[in-house]
């Protein structure tokens, strides 16, 4: 057992960190969007800025949780090749999800009220191939990803990941699909998903 505990791959700490930061910034995001909307002033101005920067910080932080969890310790050949196409396809789709964030945020800055917010949005989207790579499509792959890369580590792993880890990110990403109210009890149940595991798998 000493010799074990010696051996095993340290946790990242960054990755670690990005396990709770990302559904936190995400929580975040739903919680200052719900507050803008409630007080009535909710794009462009204060809440639509701070709710989309957290809304990057929150995608940006997933950035590390998919690069630490590729490399699981323990998992070799298909199987490790299967978990690192998953937590790539992740990537791909949070490129997206950050653009799409990014955009948001410029056309808060650059709109005077919600009805110039509109007609940048429809000139932005009007763009050939913008509206599946950025907003339909692509962005997608982010919760595929990640739903792929939990359950196969769910199944790869067990002593580190349980089962019902997968399913919360299951869950958390129906909530959020199916409204953005439910943004922070979706992120809450990825954050419930993740904490079992925080860190962990990297080796």
């Amino acid at each position: 057992m000493q010799t074990r505990q010696l051996t095993r791959p340290q946790p990242s700490t960054i990755t670690t960190t990005a396990l709770l930061a990302g559904p936190a910034l995400m929580a975040g995001y739903g919680v200052v969007r719900l507050i803008g909307r409630a007080v009535g002033d909710y794009g462009p101005g204060v809440w639509w800025s701070a709710a989309h920067l957290l809304f990057l910080a929150g995608v940006l932080a997933f950035v590390p949780v998919f690069l630490g969890l590729r490399l699981p310790a323990g998992v070799r050949g298909g199987r490790r090749a299967g978990v690192r196409v998953a937590a790539g396809i992740g990537l791909l789709g949070s490129a997206a999800v950050a653009a799409q964030a990014v955009i948001d945020l410029v056309v808060g800055f650059l709109a005077a009220d919600k009805q110039a917010m509109s007609d940048l949005f429809e000139k932005v989207q009007g763009v050939p191939g913008v509206t599946p790579v950025v907003y339909t499509v692509v962005p997608l792959l982010f919760w595929l990803g990640l739903l792929a890369l939990l359950t196969l580590l769910a199944l790869f792993r067990r002593d580190e990941v349980p089962a019902r880890s997968p399913l919360l990110v299951l869950a958390g990403t129906v909530m959020m699909a199916a409204s953005l109210d439910l943004l922070a009890a979706g992120a809450l149940c990825v954050g419930l998903a993740f904490f079992p595991i925080r860190g962990a798998l990297r080796g």
